[in-house]
């Protein structure tokens, strides 16, 4: 296991997870690239979007990627963690386990990531994040029509 890269990964996790805009600005460049299967079958470029997301979640106490906490605590864990490192690259790949405490109990959240990190300016940023469900996906999209 590369510590280096898990200590940075943990970070970078951590700073989405408390909505810490600072932090995740330190580690992700700023020319990131990612695909969030919940949101949109679309590549998202850059910055902008989870700044609004995290900046929307603080105001609420919510949790990114844990919409149930709602202020309760949370946590998440890395099953299955791979850091392939290559120079100045690294590949991280795992299945994000987000707990959040609810009314209800605790719920437990799973996505499927990969994060590409390049080391520059001395430090590790994040430059590309690709997510898929952590369930069985159908291979052909459903049709609009009933049979």
């Amino acid at each position: 296991m590369d510590d280096e890269i898990l200590a940075f990964l943990r970070k970078h996790l951590q700073a989405i997870q408390n909505n810490d805009l600072e932090t995740y600005h330190a580690t992700t460049h700023e020319d990131l690239t990612l695909y969030e299967w919940w949101v949109t079958p679309h590549r998202i470029d850059g910055l902008a979007f989870h700044d609004f997301m995290m900046e929307a979640n603080a105001r609420r106490g919510a949790v990114f990627g844990a919409e149930a906490a709602l202020g309760g605590a949370t946590r998440f864990d890395l099953a299955n963690l791979r850091i392939q490192r290559y120079g100045e690259t690294a590949i991280a790949s795992y299945t994000l386990l987000i707990s959040a405490e609810t009314p209800a109990g605790v719920r437990v959240d799973a996505h499927n990531e990969s994060r590409v990190m390049v080391k520059m300016g001395g430090g590790w940023k994040v430059v590309h994040v690709h997510k898929s469900p952590a369930w069985q996906a159908p291979h052909v999209p459903p049709t609009t029509e009933q049979k």
